[in-house]
């Protein structure tokens, strides 16, 4: 007779495959996943993001500053006489050398960050400003930006009221 080979030693069970999820909704939550309060992660977004900008800007930071950081802070404000959009912060040119100095001279005999300016300005010219001035024609430099987002906003929402009314128009006359 023919040797017979042993039958196969059993093997362990196999995990079971867990169970599939449920049928899907089309991408939307169910009743149950919804929230009661639509806008409120809407409101919970905007709070946070006014607390983030407060902080961010420094508000409540309190005090006043140093000689040295109103003499920083007015460097980078100031462009370099002899250079192409630098600040005098920045730059190691000897004309913003000594506009640097010089502002440091007159922050210590205690004058404004508007006198400074306005000193600079008058030996200088305007263009010395990194920063255009906030009133005048040039007053639309700051004005244009805010409008045109203003108006985009407007156009997208418009946009999206137009669809969802089209759709619930669809809606109802497949009905």
């Amino acid at each position: 007779m023919a040797d017979v080979a042993p039958p196969p030693a059993a093997s362990p069970p196999l995990a079971t495959a867990p169970a599939p999820p449920p049928a899907s909704t089309g991408g939307r939550p169910s009743a149950a996943g919804r929230s009661a309060h639509p806008g409120l992660g809407l409101l919970v977004l905007l709070v946070v993001l006014g607390v983030a900008l407060a902080f961010g800007s420094g508000l409540g930071s309190g005090g006043h500053p140093t000689n040295a950081q109103r003499a920083t802070a007015l460097d980078n404000q100031i462009r370099c006489p002899s250079c192409d959009d630098l600040s005098v912060a920045q730059s190691s040119a000897s004309s913003a050398i000594a506009v640097r100095h010089q502002i440091q001279q007159l922050v210590d005999e205690g004058q404004t960050d508007q006198q400074i300016e306005n000193t600079l300005v008058a030996q200088y010219g305007g263009t010395i400003l990194l920063r255009p001035p906030t009133s005048g024609l040039t007053s639309l430099v700051w004005i244009l930006p805010a409008v045109a987002g203003a108006v985009a906003v407007g156009a997208v929402a418009v946009l999206f009221w137009r669809r969802s009314r089209d759709l619930r128009r669809l809606r109802q006359d497949d009905q």
